[in-house]
């Protein structure tokens, strides 16, 4: 059988990792894992009782495309309380997780062959989803010296019908500013390009409050998610806020690409945006778990890394380790039982030198694994 170039893009190593860590499980190992971003919790307690609730008394059939018009309307409320932004309901669109979002905002936003500029090192997907809707991904190489997040310099000579930036950042954690992302969004209209927010990790900060992009300009696009934040990976829920002028046209993708998001993950998000002191409970596992990163992963030889501001990652340079990232993964996988992801998923011209640990799981899972990789990389010399 045929097949299209635009579907010849890269494997998402992560994923390649999780199935050698279910490997070693299966043969009996206990491995920890530190390659996945995701929260080892389940959905808040609200949520699932919600939607038992709903099994019960209601089919769970189509939702119109937007997404169910009370969850659209509470999503809109939370960023009167986390930002004290009043945002008309009408611009948020429910989507199947955010990576649902990036497949309405890249096809509604471009056309083939446009170029969209995105920070290395960066989510995989968003250059993989852009190759496979024939658009160009122009990786822009960012520098330690401003914690791996682009810069107007290094946005500078560079052609571009799209910016797309995330704060808190994966793999990185590390967050843009105000004035720093005003500075890009006003680069990016300037142009006449359109600014896209990746903003999956907001609610998860540590020192100091996430940026949302709408704060500075309602010009813009935002992708969120019930992913992380609300503990819901696997419920595939998730939201964009955009421009007015671009709701039908999104609509009308929704309705044909995917009808409207699952309906029983819209009814548990809808209760889980109101289970404001678990996910707080979550919070201070994350924060205790970042601490524990922070000192024990030096300890263990992993020293060159950048201080996360949110999310729960740590993206350490290993450069003076290896320069193959994905066979020391493995290597630390097979001699001690520790699942992390090579940076080549990130950053495909330095990757070969990096790795991400996830900070998301038990305290006790973190402990432990900072304990192997501490006999790992003593016993390396």
């Amino acid at each position: 059988m045929r097949s299209s170039r635009r579907g010849a893009v890269d494997p998402f190593i992560v994923m390649d990792v999780m199935e050698a860590a279910r490997q070693a499980e299966e043969a009996g190992r206990r491995i920890i894992h530190m390659e996945v971003g995701q929260p080892s919790t389940p959905a808040p307690a609200a949520a699932r009782a919600a939607l038992a609730q709903a099994m019960e008394r209601d089919s769970l059939g189509y939702t119109v495309a937007l997404g169910l018009p009370a969850l659209r309307a509470r999503i809109a409320k939370l960023y009167a309380q986390w930002y004290g932004i009043d945002l008309d309901p009408a611009r948020v669109v429910v989507t199947p997780g955010s990576s649902g979002g990036f497949i309405l905002a890249f096809t509604a936003l471009f056309d083939a062959g446009e170029r969209v500029a995105l920070g290395a090192p960066g989510y995989p997907s968003y250059r993989q989803i852009l190759k496979a809707l024939d658009l160009v991904p122009v990786e822009v190489q960012t520098s330690a010296e401003n914690r791996l997040q682009p810069t107007l310099e290094d946005l500078a000579g560079i052609d571009y019908e799209g910016l797309m930036v995330a704060s808190p950042a994966n793999p990185t954690g590390t967050m843009l500013d105000k004035p720093a992302l005003s500075a890009l969004i006003g680069a990016a209209q300037a142009r006449g390009a359109a600014f896209l927010s990746d903003e999956i990790y907001h609610g998860i900060e540590y020192d100091k409050r996430a940026v949302t992009a709408l704060e500075i300009s309602d010009d813009v696009v935002v992708i969120n998610s019930f992913s992380k934040f609300f503990s819901m990976t696997g419920w595939r829920v998730g939201w964009l806020v955009v421009p007015e002028g671009m709701v039908r046209q999104v609509e009308r993708l929704a309705q044909n690409l995917f009808i409207c998001p699952p309906h029983a993950a819209q009814i548990a998000a809808l209760a889980a945006l109101d289970a404001q002191d678990e996910l707080k409970g979550n919070m201070a596992v994350y924060a205790r778990n970042r601490a524990l990163m922070m000192e024990g992963l030096p300890k263990a030889g992993f020293d060159r890394i950048a201080p996360p501001d949110g999310a729960f990652y740590v993206y350490a340079d290993v450069s003076h380790l290896t320069d193959d990232s994905r066979a020391f993964a493995r290597q630390i996988l097979d001699q001690a039982g520790v699942a992390v992801t090579p940076g080549l998923d990130f950053d495909p011209v330095r990757g070969g030198g990096t790795l991400r640990f996830s900070y998301a799981r038990a305290t006790a899972d973190i402990e432990e694994g900072l304990e192997r990789l501490k006999a790992f990389m003593a016993a390396r010399g």
